[in-house]
């Protein structure tokens, strides 16, 4: 399993500044949907896409409500090791970090963290994209490793 270590300094920042995310709207992300392939069939997600550093590191910061089948992407042009971390995001979460073949490495649940040092949440494998939801929404789902992500649109 993937680890999670205390760490701000090394984390990007999770999710983005608005209050609430349902479709967010910034100068420097875009709306898409998440599609992830499971056993049981399609699971869709709108998103909003965070491929530039300065998107990445805002993530869901300061969201204080995420629609139920909404979350955010983070896109990376390649394979990274980065850290995320909770520091401000008032909401618990689950993410899936996926490989360049757009499979799942792993599932973690993260807490929110209002401290000046949060843990960093990482995957034990280097991965290029990485999606947040509510807590336990890729659980109630059914995706599990192994499953497939694509992005669509944006």
């Amino acid at each position: 399993m993937g680890g999670v270590r205390r760490n701000g300094i090394l984390a990007l920042a999770l999710l983005a500044g608005a209050a609430s995310l349902g479709s967010c709207s910034h100068p420097d992300t875009r709306p898409a949907e998440a599609r992830i392939a499971t056993a049981a069939g399609s699971v869709s997600l709108r998103v909003t896409v965070a491929d530039t550093d300065a998107a990445r590191r805002r993530g869901l910061q300061g969201v204080e409500r995420l629609d139920r089948n909404a979350g955010m992407a983070f896109l990376f042009d390649r394979p990274s090791r980065a850290g995320f971390w909770m520091k401000d995001t008032p909401l618990p979460l689950s993410i899936a970090f996926w490989a360049s073949d757009g499979r799942i490495v792993e599932l973690l649940d993260m807490a929110p963290c209002t401290g000046r040092l949060c843990p960093t949440y990482r995957p034990e494998r280097p991965f290029v994209g990485a999606l947040e939801a509510n807590r336990g929404f890729f659980a109630r789902q059914g995706v599990e490793v192994g499953d497939r992500v694509v992005i669509v649109g944006g």
